[in-house]
């Protein structure tokens, strides 16, 4: 099977609060994540599913998507895009799209997870079924951080619950969806709705058919800086799955225009953006460096983000931290987990250790 009769949604909306300073002037999606925006990484793996025709629901930076992917025709993609006044939640953000759905199912997802289900599997379980909605539902070994999905032994959900301590099974909601679009239809328009809370559970409770694809691929939700650094990282290192990666999967990826030392160490699935500069002695372990960003001779990067023409002087060492865009970290700066350093901002040379956000 082959998913030309399918539509795609992804919704793009959010703020990306969590991952400041980066998303202060770029939506989360379009953060450079091993190589290309993160986004590329779901649209190529729905070309390669045979999905042909997008829509995109936008409300942050709006604008940046259509300059940035126009029609879609470099994508092998139709693009349209639906922008939101004001936030509608996830359940109003789909509802938003549905006068630009052409097909009888639809593939719906949170723009902010990276995934390795088999699509075609997912829709073809919703088909055998008879579902009027599929959630692709993962297994974690915490479940009480996330919505508790339980469901019988025949993938019949049963119900939708809110963190708790105690939950009833590991699995939760993956952000992948296949709805009939006459459920979609059926959202109230033009107000904030949330699927979890309101549309899935009035759904049960009307005796709606909402199973769950239950499967053990790849997945990680991009909310912090760490689950952005981490997917990079197994992106470049081949662990999670794309089309996109612009190059072979190994222990770094170095983009054209950047300039590596022969002695440097880049390692743990590292990404060096076009124009970066990593000196002599330097070390990246798992580092993401954006475009033009530049590591000084001995100096560490591990686990961390350097924004766009971030600079690392010699000497430095930078562990589990963010540092922004033109940001600066003087010689001998030690930066260890939690750091965030806002665009611009400049350290100077001090052989002091932060432990604290700056």
């Amino acid at each position: 099977m082959i998913l030309h009769d399918v539509d795609a949604v992804v919704l793009v909306g959010g703020q990306g609060t969590r991952l400041r300073p980066l998303t202060l002037s770029c939506a989360k999606p379009l953060l450079p994540t091993a190589g290309v925006p993160f986004l590329v990484h779901l649209l190529s793996r729905l070309r390669e599913a045979g999905v042909r025709h997008v829509v995109l629901g936008t409300s942050y930076l709006a604008e940046t998507f259509v300059e940035r992917f126009g029609d879609g025709a470099s994508l092998g993609l139709e693009l349209e895009y639906v922008s939101e006044p004001e936030p509608l939640g996830t359940g109003g953000g789909i509802r938003n799209v549905a006068r630009r759905l052409r097909t009888p199912d639809v593939l719906v997802f949170n723009g902010d997870v990276l995934a390795g289900t088999d699509l075609v599997s997912v829709v073809g379980a919703h088909r055998a079924a008879k579902a009027d909605v599929t959630l692709h539902l993962v297994r974690v070994p915490d479940p009480r951080a996330y919505g508790c999905v339980p469901t019988d032994e025949v993938g019949r959900v049963l119900a939708f619950l809110e963190k708790t301590e105690d939950p009833p099974s590991d699995q939760i909601n993956a952000g992948c969806y296949v709805f009939r679009r006459e459920v979609i239809e059926a959202i109230p328009a033009d107000r904030p709705v949330s699927v979890e809370r309101e549309t899935f559970p009035s759904l049960l409770a009307a005796g709606a058919s909402i199973r769950g694809h239950v499967d053990g691929s790849y997945w990680r939700d991009f909310g912090t800086p760490f689950d952005l650094v981490q997917g990079s990282a197994d992106l470049v290192r081949g662990l999670a799955p794309s089309a996109a990666l612009p190059g072979p999967a190994g222990e770094a990826l170095v983009l054209a225009g950047a300039a590596v030392a022969p002695n440097a160490v880049v390692i743990g699935g590292t990404t060096i953006g076009a124009g970066c500069v990593v000196s002599e002695g330097a070390r990246l372990d798992g580092a993401l460096l954006f475009d033009q960003a530049s590591v000084g001779a001995g100096a560490v990067v591990e686990r961390s983000v350097l924004g766009v023409g971030a600079r690392v002087h010699a000497g430095a060492v930078v562990r589990d931290s963010v540092i922004g865009d033109r940001a600066v970290v003087g010689e001998r700066c030690e930066l260890g987990s939690g750091i965030r350093i806002w665009p611009d901002v400049v350290l100077p040379a001090c052989g002091v250790r932060f432990s604290a956000g700056v």
